[in-house]
């Protein structure tokens, strides 16, 4: 009997999902997510997570290019905790979050272990230096073998673009992290997934800085109890507030599915 593929294995551990807006959501604790994900970095192709919170549900309602970037993600794991309310109210209850900020240093702790090897593209400049700094400090054997900040509307500018794609590609990297925030780190990676021969990418917004110490997450009891954005909003009032006043839409988005999952049963 032939020896099953990395990505065939992966598709053994299919799991059961729930639909919350236009998000297609993987029931999935921290660690089978942390299973799969090294699974999939293991494989040889190029595939990519996406990590759902109010934020996107309210901009996948509107912007038809994320529902297309949704559509084509390896894995949606539920980020934001009214995401894990949500599927506790349509009977698909979640254990946890799973984090793109609780992601990153648990997945390089795994890396360390299997020997595959982490890209950080974004932040500012000398946050990912010291990211890895960090992580490998954390994590013997880990190999993070490329960090880079991209100039601001690099997407936009080809040169600049076709060099971070060589630079990743060409630095054999199995997990790359990219922190450029939603929806444009999600956008460019699907845009670009087709030039690379391999690689899990996962958006993962501000997880570089917090790695690095530059921006300080909420105390775990505040994570926990889905009051982190109070924290987020004191530290960056100008940014977040009329973002947090939109997603206040989200509310209408878990009622709504909550009655078409009633009508439809």
């Amino acid at each position: 009997m032939m020896a099953l593929s990395n990505y065939e294995e992966f598709l053994l551990l299919q799991n059961e999902k729930f639909q919350l807006g236009h998000a297609v959501i993987d029931r999935l604790d921290m660690n089978q997510a942390l299973d799969r994900l090294i699974l999939a970095a293991q494989a040889d192709r190029c595939s990519y997570v996406v990590t759902p919170n109010s934020d996107h549900l309210v901009m996948l309602e509107s912007n038809s290019l994320f529902r297309e970037v949704y559509s084509g993600a390896l894995l949606t794991l539920a980020d934001g905790m009214p995401v894990v309310w949500a599927s506790r109210l349509l009977g698909k209850g979640l254990k946890e979050r799973v984090t793109g900020a609780a992601l990153l240093p648990l997945l390089c702790a795994r890396a360390a272990k299997s020997g595959l090897k982490v890209y950080l593209l974004g932040a500012g400049a000398g946050v990912a230096e010291e990211a890895k700094r960090i992580l490998e400090s954390q994590n013997p054997g880990l190999e993070i073998v490329g960090v880079y900040s991209p100039p601001i509307g690099f997407e936009r500018d080809e040169t600049e673009n076709n060099k971070i794609i060589s630079m990743i590609g060409g630095s054999g990297a199995d997990i790359i992290f990219v922190g450029l925030g939603a929806p444009k780190q999600e956008i460019w990676i699907h845009k670009n997934q087709y030039r690379f021969d391999k690689g899990l990418f996962l958006g993962v917004g501000a997880a570089i800085d917090f790695t690095a110490n530059r921006v300080r997450r909420a105390p775990i009891w505040m994570q926990n109890s889905g009051t982190e954005w109070i924290y987020r909003l004191y530290q960056e009032p100008s940014r977040l507030a009329k973002r947090y006043v939109k997603d206040t839409y989200v509310l209408w988005i878990i009622f709504r599915q909550y009655f078409r999952d009633r009508t439809s049963k």
